[in-house]
């Protein structure tokens, strides 16, 4: 199916999880996550309208901003190696897998602007996932005021590959909770405005709980036709 149509159906699902819970459809943006499709496939996004794109390692970033440039919206999703920063930092427009000092410091380092950025949370406290336990995120949060070229934009996180919706909506809610509360501390340099949650399984569900950048590969750009 062309992106374009899937992208139709994905639109009217974000509706109706946004209907569902009077939420402003405009409220949500879509990051199609393209790491595992061509460039072509990419290509084919942006002109089906998809403004945002999600890479989730370096090489893969670099072959398609070397393919599509800035013309997209670009987000690096995956876990990034501080050893890495330097290859992606001057392309990227937001870092979704912000979860230690070590990484602010050479992010800050390397930058010659502000980066968007998310810090990652680990709400389901699964081994297996990366980001930050919720009880050390505002304490990490306060420690990044040192780094004129870290803003803190909002929260991400992946809920449990299950189709145990209490358990996923679990997951979502508690890390709304945690950016009310962050969003209360009033930071000029960690709004905390947004929250990237929801993949191709449960965007619904995170659109439900407050999502406002959601994260779809699969559903959307899937493999290459």
């Amino acid at each position: 199916m062309k992106v374009e149509s899937k992208l139709k159906l994905i639109q009217k699902q974000i509706q109706e999880a946004c209907h569902k819970v009077n939420r402003d459809v405009n409220d949500v943006k879509i990051i199609a996550v393209t790491k595992y499709v061509s460039i072509e496939r990419a290509k084919e996004a942006v002109e089906a309208g998809i403004i945002h794109l999600g890479e989730n390692r370096d090489n893969g970033f670099l072959e398609k901003w070397e393919a599509l440039g800035d013309k997209p919206v670009w987000h690096f999703i995956g876990t990034l190696q501080s050893r890495k920063v330097k290859n992606i930092i001057h392309k990227v427009d937001y870092v979704h897998s912000l979860d230690r000092l070590s990484l602010a410091k050479e992010m800050n380092k390397r930058a010659n602007r502000k980066i968007n950025c998310f810090v990652q949370v680990n709400v389901s406290g699964e081994e297996s996932k990366q980001g930050m336990e919720p009880s050390e995120v505002k304490k990490f949060i306060l420690k990044l005021k040192e780094f004129e070229n870290i803003k803190v934009v909002g929260l991400m996180t992946m809920a449990p590959l299950t189709d145990n919706e209490p358990v996923i909506r679990s997951c979502f809610r508690k890390l709304k909770l945690l950016q009310t509360e962050l969003q209360k501390l009033n930071l000029d340099y960690a709004p905390c405005h947004e929250l990237s949650m929801g993949m191709s399984n449960d965007f619904s569900i995170a659109i439900e709980e407050g999502a406002t950048m959601i994260r779809v590969g699969t559903a959307l750009v899937g493999e290459d036709d």
